[in-house]
Parts: C-alpha cells; sequence; structure tokens
C-alpha cells in the first residue's frame, strides 16, 4: 500500500470518529455563530472531497490537505465575519464557491471511478 493511501486512511478513520462524536455529544451552537459554522463546514467540506479527489487521481498531499481544510476554513468563516461587520452577506460568496467546488469534485471522483473500473472490466475481459 502506498504512503497516500495509508495517510488517507488515516484521515478518512479520523473524519469518521469527528463525525460519531459530533453525534452522540449534543453541543447547540447560538443562532449568531450559525453562519460561521455552516460556512466553515462547507470549507471543510470542500477540503475533504478535494483530498477524496487528489487520492483517487494518486497524488494526495497530506500538507496540501491540511493547509486547505484550515485556511479555507478560516477564511470563509473571516469572510463572513466580515461581511455581519459591513451588514452584507458575505457569507452567501463562500456558500456558492465552495458549493460548486463540492460538486466539481465529486463529479470528477465520479468519473475517475467510472474509469477505473471500465478500464478494469476491460483488463479482466481480455484475460
Amino acid at each position: 500500500m502506498r504512503e497516500a493511501d495509508e495517510r488517507m486512511i488515516v484521515l478518512v478513520i479520523a473524519l469518521l470518529i469527528g463525525i460519531l462524536i459530533g453525534l452522540f455529544i449534543p453541543i447547540s451552537i447560538p443562532q449568531d455563530y450559525s453562519s460561521y459554522v455552516a460556512v466553515g463546514l462547507l470549507a471543510a467540506l470542500d477540503s475533504i472531497f478535494g483530498a477524496l479527489k487528489s487520492n483517487l487521481k494518486g497524488d494526495f498531499k497530506v500538507d496540501i490537505f491540511i493547509s486547505g481544510f484550515v485556511g479555507n476554513t478560516l477564511i470563509a468563516m473571516l469572510l463572513a465575519y466580515m461581511g455581519d461587520m459591513l451588514g452584507i452577506p458575505l457569507y452567501q460568496a463562500a456558500v456558492v464557491a465552495f458549493g460548486v467546488r463540492i460538486f466539481q469534485n465529486f463529479g470528477e471522483m465520479r468519473r475517475a471511478i467510472l474509469v477505473k473500473n471500465k478500464s478494469f472490466s476491460k483488463e479482466e475481459k481480455n484475460q
């Protein structure tokens, strides 16, 4: 198994543990912070989908994932905060941008999986 695959497995396990903790520990977010948390979660999901896509393509790098995860999340939350201070819903720009990127990453992952499966089934038929 490649080193990148092992790191991806560790990251997926950490994500699953985080999801389980979130499901079983009741945490309520004050409504004042809900837009910040929502934009932060979208940024985090964008980074996760990007990491999964990179892993499928074989060019996953942990340092790029971590810096993108933290950086995108902080920038998105800062953008939402600045918008609140200015009275402009800037968080919507982050929602649109991350939403588009999540769907693009998902589409590329789907295509990569289908191409791999198609080439795998052709190899089986040739043997």
